[in-house]
Parts: structure tokens; C-alpha cells; sequence
């Protein structure tokens, strides 16, 4: 397996270091806006399938001539779906048609739009949006947005006391839908990462990316040593604020004997994009079943997996407080160390492309991203790939490595030496 520049070999957790980012704070999440064809039948989808609630809408009765916006909400998580009005080529049209139903913009809470938006300009960031203050009757939010990896973006928000719905020139849904009302909550809490997929050798600069525009750092790292399967494998690399409030998973295809799902994302998708969100709950159990009885479609796992995993938990200090018969019945992945363990499970892609997908996790004291469940995550992917006739022999070149350009002020000098001067430690 061909050694990457700028990637450590094996699974490593890395230290933040010492030195706070000179201005700002992230403080998690605000929401994810996507580029729908259907922005009214997305969101009714995703309060029956999922257990949202639609809470806010912009379009024509609000005075929005080009572009309509539904925005629903669980827990802490908000989705907001545009969809073009006007029978004319436009931006989001032409996304749309090249990339389908996807995530544009995953936008972050912060402290200090304008100074974060100044300094990432300063370290290099392409602007979308330049800061600009939106007011109502409800307060003021502070906007600004940039440019990340693909046609993806980043709006910083600052809200203050803001006390609308979502945000200013949105209107407030309180009607409700008598069918989602009759089904059971879902449970899910917040967003715990976003994943975005990349062309392969792409990775490592837009992780420097992070740690140099953003002044995010390395939190956790993997190579194909680890994440393979008999036929394909792939990189990760995790980003992370100093709070470490947001988590960034970027992953890259490795070569294999055929086609990874990353590189089939990316075909599908027509470039770098978000790959699946993942959302935390606090019951796994109750939430996996609530989604499935509402109908959404996850992921096989095998008995052998199960099987393996009891030898496995045998021999550890871990033990997992839920039923592993129910775990079982209900096909969820359980990852594991010698300081905790989580729970996760992922859904089928939610479009008709194999791009965009969800994952439900639950934390038990673990920070990880459950390499323990790779194999099987890999091997129930690809069944679903050949199923699609996607896992096709690959031939691949060997590409030139790319030299890492991350610098974090004058932290990140040389990321191939030792990734954003955070100490690494081999798990």
C-alpha cells in the first residue's frame, strides 16, 4: 500500500497543541442547506421518513421571486431545501442538474463573523459573501460565507439574540402535518460530523486547508492500511475546531482491485461533495426502530458480524449497557476501546444517485469514527455497489503524492513531518 505525503500509516488520534486560533470561537453546527428539485416534497420526505418538523419557508408569499426555501428542524439539527422558481437556467439549476439533490452549504455557529471571515480571507479563503447584518423584528444575524473543497460552502452565522425561527426574510411554519404527527419521534439530537468525499490525492490539501484558512487542527487520521476490504479501501483524514465543536471527516479513494465507494460518489456526483451527515441520538436502539418502522432503508449486516463481535467483547474491559440481541435485530454497528464504545448504523443513499447518505450514531464516551466496523461497512457497501453494477475492476496509476502546504499561522510549517505540529499518537 503506497505511503501518502502528509498521511501518517495506521489509525492516529492527534493533540490539539497549546496555542489558541487568534480570533473566534466556533460553537458547533448551525444547519445544512441543499440545492433540491423539489424543495416541498424534500421536506415533507424527510418529516415522514426521518421525524422532522418543518418550521420556517422564504418564496413568493414572502417575497422571494427566484428561489423557494423549506427549513425543518429536530432536535438541534436544521435542514434547509432550495429549489429554483423560475423556468430559466440559473446557479442552482445548474447545480442541480450536474450534481442532483446535494448539500451546498454547512454552515457553522461562531462568536465573530467578521473577524473569523477577515482572517480566513487574510490565510487565503475564496469569498461567496463578504459579511453582511440581516435584520427583522426578531433581532440580527451576521452572515458571511467561503468557498471549501468542490462547489461546496461555509457560511459562518453569528446570531446573537436572535429570536426567529431560522433566519431574517423566513417566514415561521406552525401548521403541522397530520400524518408525521401521528408517527413516534425519532429521537435524533444534533449533528455529530460531516463527511466530504474527494477525487483521489485530494485529501491532504483540503484537510490543510482547514488548518490553515480556519485554523482548525487534525483530530484523527486513518490509511488504507487499516480501511480495506478484498477490493477497494479509501483515507480519512478529521478535522476539528480548537472547541472541537465541528468535525470534519475528508476522505479520498485508495487504490484497490475495483472501483471504492468514494470514487463511485465522486463519479456520480461529478466531483468533491458531501458524502453523508451524521446525526447523534441519545437512544440508538428507539431511534433505528422508530426510522425503520417509518420506513427508511439501512445497511444489511451479516450474523457473522455479530458473531464476531461477542468473541470480541468477550475479551474487553467494555461492556456495552444495551442488549446486543436487540443491537443485533436491529443491525447496528458497535466500535470499540479501552475507554468506551459507540453505536452506529447507516442508511441506504436517500436519492437516486449513490451520493448523499445519513448515519445514526450514539456515543459512549468514544471519540472515534468506528474503524473497528470499516470491514463490514465495506463489504455491505460494496454489496450494494454490485447491485448497482458500480464495483467494476479499476486499473489504477500510481499518482504523484502532493506535497502538504498547511500552515496555522506558525504552526502546520510541514504537515508531511508532523501534521499541524499536533502530536500524534498511534492508537
Amino acid at each position: 500500500m503506497q505511503k501518502l505525503e502528509g498521511l501518517e500509516r495506521g489509525a492516529i488520534t492527534y493533540d490539539k497543541g497549546s496555542v489558541r486560533p487568534e480570533v473566534g470561537k466556533w460553537d458547533g453546527f448551525d444547519h445544512v442547506h441543499f440545492y433540491v428539485s423539489n424543495a416541498k416534497q424534500v421536506a415533507a420526505w424527510y418529516c415522514l421518513r426521518m421525524g422532522f418538523q418543518l418550521i420556517a419557508y422564504r418564496g413568493l408569499e414572502t417575497g422571494s421571486r427566484d428561489i423557494v426555501t423549506q427549513v425543518v428542524k429536530q432536535g438541534k439539527i436544521i435542514f434547509a431545501f432550495s429549489s429554483p422558481l423560475n423556468p430559466e437556467s440559473s446557479d442552482i439549476a445548474r447545480e442541480i442538474m450536474i450534481r442532483g439533490d446535494a448539500a451546498q452549504d454547512v454552515a457553522f455557529k461562531c462568536g465573530d463573523v467578521k473577524a473569523i471571515y477577515a482572517k480566513a480571507i487574510e490565510r487565503g479563503a475564496v469569498s461567496v459573501m463578504a459579511p453582511v447584518e440581516e435584520k427583522d423584528n426578531f433581532g440580527t444575524v451576521i452572515r458571511a460565507t467561503v468557498k471549501t473543497y468542490g462547489n461546496v460552502v461555509h457560511s459562518f452565522i453569528q446570531r446573537n439574540d436572535y429570536k426567529g425561527v431560522f433566519l431574517p426574510g423566513y417566514k415561521s411554519i406552525e401548521k403541522k402535518d397530520p400524518l408525521a404527527d401521528s408517527l413516534p419521534p425519532v429521537g435524533l439530537a444534533f449533528i455529530d460530523h460531516v463527511v466530504g468525499n474527494q477525487p483521489d490525492n485530494e485529501m491532504v490539501p483540503v484537510a490543510d486547508w482547514y488548518c490553515k484558512v480556519l485554523e482548525f487542527h487534525r483530530f484523527w487520521s486513518v490509511d488504507d492500511s487499516v480501511m480495506h476490504s478484498n477490493y477497494s479501501a479509501l483515507r480519512s483524514i478529521v478535522v476539528t475546531d480548537w472547541e472541537e465543536t465541528i468535525k470534519m471527516p475528508i476522505n479520498e479513494p485508495a487504490p484497490g482491485k475495483k472501483k471504492s465507494q468514494i470514487q463511485e460518489y465522486v463519479d456520480y456526483h461529478g466531483g468533491p461533495g458531501v458524502q453523508h451527515i451524521a446525526l447523534n441520538t441519545p437512544d440508538i436502539l428507539k431511534a433505528i426502530s422508530v426510522l425503520r418502522g417509518r420506513g427508511l432503508d439501512f445497511l444489511y449486516v451479516p450474523k457473522e458480524y455479530y458473531e464476531d463481535l461477542r468473541k470480541r467483547l468477550a475479551k474487553s474491559r467494555i461492556k456495552i449497557s444495551e442488549s446486543l440481541d436487540e443491537i443485533e435485530r436491529l443491525n447496528i454497528l458497535v466500535d470499540f476501546d479501552d475507554k468506551g464504545y459507540l453505536l452506529q448504523l447507516f442508511t441506504r443513499p436517500v436519492e437516486d444517485r449513490p451520493t448523499l447518505f445519513y448515519e445514526v450514531i450514539q456515543r459512549h464516551n468514544h471519540a472515534g469514527f468506528g474503524a473497528g466496523n470499516f470491514k463490514a461497512l465495506f463489504e455491505a457497501i460494496e454489496r450494494e455497489q454490485a447491485e448497482r453494477g458500480n464495483l467494476t475492476n479499476l486499473t489504477v496509476k500510481s499518482s504523484p503524492s502532493r506535497p502538504s502546504d498547511c500552515s496555522n499561522g506558525k504552526e502546520c510549517e510541514d504537515v508531511a513531518k508532523e501534521p499541524c505540529e499536533k502530536k500524534a499518537k498511534h492508537r
